[in-house]
């Protein structure tokens, strides 16, 4: 293992298997840091994508974070399926666990692809609370109460950025099955696995000894990060797990966050609710449909980013995880959470 100070306090380490730590180098801080953030890359992408936001991250919450690049899901490898990736994803992360013994909490922040391939791990991770006698059982009848856990670990913050969660073939993406694999047959929800519906629509349900549904109600805050225009590989509509008609006007910009043009807080709705709200449309897609109404059934918190005013806007699919009111947008979910 290579460690070495990356500058403002900030100490990095690449292991031997190519993945990426990075924490505060004050001892104290570092050793009071109980909140494993996991960030996770995109199709094609690698460790160094999360460089920049990691070191963010430590340098504004340096003794409530620990953060692990993954490694395992880079380069030719993100072509293998959300499925596969999914599942090596939950050995690196138990791996982290098993070797950072005084972690409690965990979060994951994750682009395009990689939102996915979290989504799945997250399924595999997720352990149910045990529960009491029954005559205990009334005591409490709250959310949080019946919330599991992620890897063991309290379950935190679910961000995921310029991710398709309603695949891609609904929005006029270059047709990336053929050329992606077995990834891009999961992305046109194509593929059939001995006679299963295609991945991403098992997703939207706790399916076999997957949870995928219950992982992600067990995280406090779920942050869907997405780009108004000029994301020619993910589309707004997908990632930001809305209808057409839904697509809300950009608002006025933030002061603090000038790319940021809309915030939005989804309530969950229950099945009969989300379907009142979709029209009827010749040309909808169902499945696309049953997405979206699967994933509205808890709540989300969605912020569309725009850089139309950018000189780099034409590369909005990969500035928006680096872009620095962005990642401090980030941060600050995180800063709340923390707070006493």
């Amino acid at each position: 293992m290579e460690t070495g100070v990356v500058g403002n306090g900030v100490c990095s380490s690449e292991l031997v298997d190519g993945s990426r730590d990075v924490w505060s180098c004050k001892e104290s801080d570092s050793a009071s840091a109980d909140h494993l953030v996991v960030m996770v890359n995109g199709i094609l992408g690698s460790v160094a994508d999360w460089k920049f936001a990691a070191e963010q991250f430590v340098k504004l919450l340096p003794d409530k974070v620990f953060v692990h690049f993954c490694e395992r899901n880079v380069s030719m490898l993100t072509l293998d399926g959300v499925d596969v990736m999914g599942q090596r994803l939950v050995e690196e992360v138990l791996e982290v666990i098993q070797r950072k013994p005084n972690l409690k909490k965990i979060s994951f922040v994750a682009h395009s692809m990689g939102g996915l391939v979290a989504r799945y791990a997250i399924g595999k991770l997720y352990r149910a609370l045990k529960t009491k006698n029954v005559e205990d059982s009334s005591i409490s009848g709250s959310e949080e109460d019946s919330r599991g856990t992620i890897g063991g670990l309290e379950a935190m913050n679910f961000v995921i950025i310029a991710t398709p969660h309603l695949g891609s073939r609904g929005n006029r993406q270059f047709r990336i099955h053929l050329i992606f694999r077995r990834t891009g047959r999961h992305l046109f929800l194509i593929n059939f696995d001995e006679g299963k519906p295609p991945l991403l629509k098992r997703m939207i349900e706790d399916y076999d000894d997957c949870y995928f549904m219950s992982a992600l109600c067990t995280f406090k805050r779920r942050m869907l990060y997405s780009n108004v225009g000029y994301d020619h590989i993910v589309g707004w509509r997908t990632s930001s797990i809305r209808r057409n008609f839904e697509q809300p006007k950009e608002d006025t910009v933030n002061e603090n966050y000038p790319h940021v043009v809309y915030e939005e807080h989804c309530k969950a709705c229950d099945a009969e609710e989300s379907k009142s709200t979709s029209v009827d449309n010749d040309n909808s897609d169902k499945l696309e449909e049953e997405l979206v109404t699967g994933l509205s059934c808890m709540s989300w918190e969605k912020v569309d980013v725009s850089f139309q005013n950018s000189r780099q806007r034409f590369a909005a699919y990969s500035i928006i995880q680096i872009e620095l009111h962005t990642v401090v947008h980030m941060i600050s979910i995180f800063h709340l959470l923390c707070l006493p």
